[in-house]
């Protein structure tokens, strides 16, 4: 699925560089095809990322569609535009939830 393909994807690029920088565990409550609880974890050790909800509780949950987070992390939707036009809500640390462009 793209979601999963999406997440592999990020899950090869983490590196202690990252996680050091951003310190931050973000899940994502996608709707739509292959929706559902997803997670980022850019706070422990070596960092990962999936399905489900993350292993540490989440400084940052962000809601939106399967297909715009797809758009989000293939360069096709910029953060800012996802948010300020309510495609993407973020619940918590909004400072945090945008040091995770660096990764895009």
């Amino acid at each position: 699925s793209p979601v999963a393909e999406t997440f592999r994807v990020i899950q090869g690029a983490m590196s202690e560089e990252y996680v050091r920088a951003t310190q931050g565990v973000f899940q994502f409550e996608l709707s739509g095809d292959d929706g559902g609880t997803w997670y980022i974890d850019l706070k422990t050790k070596g960092g990962s990322a999936g399905v489900g909800k993350p292993p540490v509780t989440a400084d940052v949950v962000m809601s939106m569609s399967s297909a715009d987070f797809v758009k989000m992390f293939t360069g096709k939707l910029k953060p800012i535009v996802a948010f300020m036009s309510g495609k993407l809500s973020v619940k918590s640390d909004t400072v945090l939830a945008m040091s995770l462009e660096k990764m895009l």
